[in-house]
């Protein structure tokens, strides 16, 4: 298992950013697929974003494709998530979710319907409500 521990969450009017953080405070982020996924109320958990360690290849769905930015800084150990353009519909808890087996791709299953296989590690979210 991989700690991890969300950040950047809070109250942002519609039109606006916010900035996820990611971080593995006792260990490292680099080596492993980094998934962000979000939970709002009454729903069920969704895939937002994912970035592969081996090319650093982004991934989003529909939704959130053109305004979120998915990146990796390997300095600061964090994974980041850009979240420009917010709408109310972004409202949820967020997470970031990891899974430290060799040789794991779990980015290209982040978006199906098996991904808690390919994601063992996750974080205890951060709310994000974009209201007005």
């Amino acid at each position: 298992q991989v700690q991890l521990v969300e950040s950047g969450g809070g109250l942002v009017q519609p039109g606006g950013s916010l900035r996820l953080s990611c971080e593995a405070p006792d260990g490292e982020l680099e080596p492993y697929d980094i998934g962000w996924f979000r939970q709002a109320p009454g729903r069920g958990r969704e895939a937002v974003s994912c970035i592969r360690s081996s090319n650093r290849r982004e991934s989003y769905v529909e939704s959130v494709q053109g305004r979120f930015t998915i990146t990796r800084d390997p300095d600061r150990k964090t994974v980041y998530l850009q979240m420009n353009n917010l709408e109310p519909g972004d409202t949820a808890v967020y997470y970031c979710a990891t899974d430290p087996r060799d040789y794991n791709p779990a980015c290209l299953y982040f978006d199906g319907p098996n991904y808690y296989y390919y994601f063992t590690s996750w974080g205890q979210g951060t709310q994000v409500t974009v209201s007005s």
